[in-house]
């Protein structure tokens, strides 16, 4: 496996090592010795997917401590724009963003640790898969509007499929002014 570091400490791009022959093709998706050497030690202890059809744009989440999840997230088929923001209390990033292609066909993955808002817009039918090292809490949700301009996140689309709920979810300044 190939672990990437990325400008934003703690968030690792991750490629795994395809294995083709006439049958197809066979990889290890997760294998706690390999991450443990590429710098990833989180438990994980949920599984969660979703499928969404082309332009649908889901995000930006998280969940606020003691509820606050790390994240290993991939495509199982199709293609997504993952994005995620800093927005840990006290780094030298906060606000910053960063964003990545997945695709079912190289596979790579995105770990992205507690304290990030996290969102993906689907480019085309897409299965997405994620690990979680908390369990979901409903009361500890929180988020960023997906367009707001300040946290910069370039999505190339202007109306994407998006939920009435992600709708409603704050801005970069209103997340900063009640919780940071």
């Amino acid at each position: 496996m190939k672990f990437e570091t990325t400008s934003i400490e703690g968030l690792i791009e991750v490629t795994p090592d395809k294995f083709h022959d006439s049958r197809g093709y066979f990889f290890e998706s997760y294998n706690y010795n390999s991450f443990k050497e590429g710098g990833i030690t989180k438990a994980f202890v949920q599984d969660n997917q979703a499928f969404s059809p082309k332009g649908v744009l889901r995000g930006m989440h998280l969940q606020h401590a003691p509820y606050a999840q790390a994240k290993l997230v991939r495509t199982l088929k199709g293609r997504v724009i993952d994005a995620v923001v800093d927005l840990r209390k006290g780094s030298p990033t906060y606000g910053k963003s960063h964003m990545v292609e997945l695709d079912s066909e190289t596979q790579k993955m995105l770990y992205i640790p507690e304290g990030f808002a996290h969102g993906y817009l689907t480019l085309e039918d897409t299965v997405f898969f994620y690990k979680c090292s908390n369990f979901y809490h409903k009361d500890s949700e929180a988020g960023l509007i997906w367009n707001d301009p300040d946290i910069e996140l370039d999505w190339g689309i202007k109306n994407p499929i998006i939920s009435d709920k992600d709708l409603k979810l704050s801005t970069f300044e209103e997340f900063t002014q009640n919780y940071r």
